[in-house]
Order: structure tokens, then sequence, then C-alpha cells
């Protein structure tokens, strides 16, 4: 509480050992509705045909966008130090057909 009356609109973020390790995913499937995106990071494996969810983020459409703008400009920052991002068409994971999220309302 010290450290906050210095500065008043700071806010201090915790960052959990187990969070902190991180969850590895190739596959980002998301969706919306009039008052949320859903995002589900997804984990597909080479020769395993049933993919899991590892972590669902819900956001408001205004965080969506802030979301959105954060990634362009560290994309950006990211390009001009180590060159453009290679964008393979045809090379990621197929979306599954039977996949059972939430859909548009």
């Amino acid at each position: 509480m010290a450290e906050n009356s210095k500065n008043p609109g700071q806010i201090s973020i915790e960052l959990k050992e187990d969070v902190a390790q991180g969850t590895y995913s190739n596959l980002a499937v998301i969706t919306h509705s009039a008052s949320e995106f859903v995002i589900d990071f997804v984990r597909i494996m080479p020769g395993i045909p049933k993919a899991q969810v590892k972590s669902r983020v819900i956001l408001t459409p205004e965080h969506a966008k802030r979301l959105l703008n954060a990634l362009t400009d560290n994309i950006g920052k990211y390009e001009a130090v180590h060159g453009p991002i290679r964008e393979v068409q045809g090379s990621g994971p197929v979306m599954p057909m039977n996949f059972g999220g939430p859909t548009q309302a």
C-alpha cells in the first residue's frame, strides 16, 4: 500500500511463478458476441488427432481493440530489429470442424 501512495495512478501487477512459466499455443480461435471477444489458445501436436484448449481469455470489445493495437505496435518493433516475420500460407493447423466454442450472437 505504501508503494501505491507514492504513485496513486500506478497499478502493481503480480506475476505468480506458475503463470510466469507460460503455456505454449500454436493456434488461437477467436469468436465474439456483441459484448465480448473470446480467445481460445489451443495446442495442436503432430500425430495427435485431438487438440486441447490450454487457455481461454475473454475480453470486452474495447480491450480486444487495445490488444490488437498493442500487438501491431510490438510486431512492428520486432520486425524493425529482426526483419519481417515470414507468413507461410497453408502451413498452419487446420481448424477442426467440431470445435465447440461460443458462436456469434
